[in-house]
């Protein structure tokens, strides 16, 4: 089997580096050919200038593009006649695409629910808990859970959970009050939390589904007797054996939900994350990637997920995400590296995509005023055709900086130094004109389905105003 020759597009500040790459990537497998288009700063091509310049060796399998080219891949792939792709935004990342083929993974797809819980909805009114649900069902939820209060009456639940129903969501009802489950589950409720051996005539009232937890605390047998007493009604729910927050029984609750799964290798499993990430002084991406590692290798179904604490705000955002990358890693047999990275928030795996020597080597072709900044694992570098300095700083660079008298520009680097700062002192990847990267805790998405496309954005944050002056940086 030959080798796929591959041709690899770039801009001749690029150049040298990529044909030491190349080298370094070329194997039995795989033939890359660095092809120059000519222009300094692969950022710059257009299509256009690509069909001009190009012409692509013999027998080339496909051709990737610098992953900043913003132009047409399509009608590339037509007007040469092989498939042409966008690769990595940074060479550094290059042997990591061919490793996966240059494909990303897809996050489409999960096995696990996440009950999300509005702790106070007691206190809400209808609207506001509507309001609330449907924010929480963006972030990821799949049922919202109404968070009964102690000594505080609900009086608008059924009210609730007719609206909610209403709004196209399932609803579950949490109370430590027998009375409130009943009104819940003949008041339509789709799950109930939580329901014992000694409460589970509860479930014969109506048709929610109940979460199983022991009769009292850390009593797994009471949990089993209350399952296999569902599984004899044919009736569907969740066994919970509960986890306990750090220093008051928690190695011993992960030890439980272990001893569940094995004594009922079927049963679905639900657990509630609240007890760990609410009562840890920590960042809930490492705590949730954790548990996501916990509830993918013990097939757990579901979550209940609370964002009360302020620390907690993204947890079912996180959730959300753990739940697709581990299922995709499962899925391939695999570590859960390399699925998209969306629960690294402080740090990158690969902060650094130049190193210091390959920054000076780029910074001694710099033939106009243009200040690049770049960050390696000296700190972080600025340069331009008058020089190069190198420092961390933001105020450390800027008397060398000639942007008297030009505000706007003195205020974009500003901003982009004090981002480079944070990138090196954080060990965070960083790239001129774009945010820093916080994983699925610094996003927002409009929707799951744009969240989870990984597809190519936009052009990043310069000043818009600034891009039509010389003074702009590429």
């Amino acid at each position: 089997m030959s080798a796929e020759k591959v041709a690899l597009l770039t801009g001749s500040l690029a150049a040298d580096r990529l044909e030491r790459m190349a080298a370094d990537l070329r194997g039995e497998s795989l033939d890359p050919v660095v092809v120059n288009v000519g222009v300094k700063v692969a950022a710059l091509m257009t299509a256009e200038i690509v069909e001009r310049r190009v012409t692509l060796p013999d027998a080339v399998a496909r051709a990737v593009m610098p992953g900043r080219f913003r132009g047409d891949l399509a009608r590339l792939s037509e007007r040469f006649g092989v498939p042409f792709e966008r690769g990595p935004e940074e060479l550094a990342d290059l042997p990591a695409y061919f490793g996966r083929g240059g494909l990303e993974p897809d996050l489409s797809r999960h096995d696990c629910l996440i009950f999300a819980e509005i702790v106070d909805a007691t206190t809400l009114s209808v609207d506001e808990i509507v309001t609330r649900a449907k924010s929480l069902r963006a972030e990821g939820a799949d049922v919202i859970d109404l968070g009964c209060m102690p000594d505080t009456e609900f009086g608008h639940l059924e009210e609730a959970i007719s609206a909610l129903h209403a709004a196209g969501l399932k609803v579950s009802v949490d109370s430590a009050n027998p009375a409130e489950l009943s009104r819940a589950t003949r008041g339509g409720a789709d799950y109930l939390l939580s329901l014992s051996e000694t409460t589970l005539g509860i479930v014969d009232e109506g048709g929610a589904a109940p979460i199983l937890v022991p009769a009292s605390p850390g009593d797994l047998e009471s949990l089993i007797r209350a399952v296999d007493a569902m599984e004899a009604k044919g009736r569907p729910y969740f066994a919970d054996p509960v986890l306990d927050p750090i220093h008051f029984g928690f190695t011993a609750s992960i030890v439980r939900y272990a001893e569940l799964r094995k004594a009922r290798s079927q049963a679905p499993i639900l657990m509630g994350i609240g007890n760990l990430t609410e009562l840890t002084d920590a960042d809930t991406t490492g705590i949730n990637a954790m548990l996501m590692g916990m509830i993918s290798e013990l097939h757990i179904t579901a979550v209940l997920a609370v964002q009360v604490s302020p620390h907690c705000r993204t947890a079912v955002r996180e959730f959300d995400r753990a739940r697709r990358e581990y299922f995709a890693a499962r899925e391939a047999n695999s570590l859960p590296q390399g699925f998209g990275g969306g629960l690294m928030a402080l740090r990158d795996r690969k902060p650094v995509a130049s190193t210091a020597a390959e920054v000076e080597t780029l910074a001694a072709q710099i033939r106009d005023p243009n200040y690049r900044i770049e960050v390696s694992e000296a700190g972080v570098h600025v340069f331009n055709r008058d020089g190069h300095r190198l420092a961390v700083d933001p105020f450390d660079h800027f008397p060398h900086l000639a942007v008297e008298g030009d505000a706007g520009h003195a205020f974009y680097l500003g901003v982009e130094t004090a981002r480079a700062e944070i990138a090196f002192r954080l060990g965070k990847r960083y790239a001129q004109d774009e945010g820093l990267k916080f994983g699925v805790a610094g996003e927002t998405a409009e929707s799951l389905e744009t969240a989870h496309k990984m597809e190519f954005k936009e052009a990043g944050s310069t000043l818009a105003t600034k891009r039509k002056t010389k003074a702009d940086p590429l």
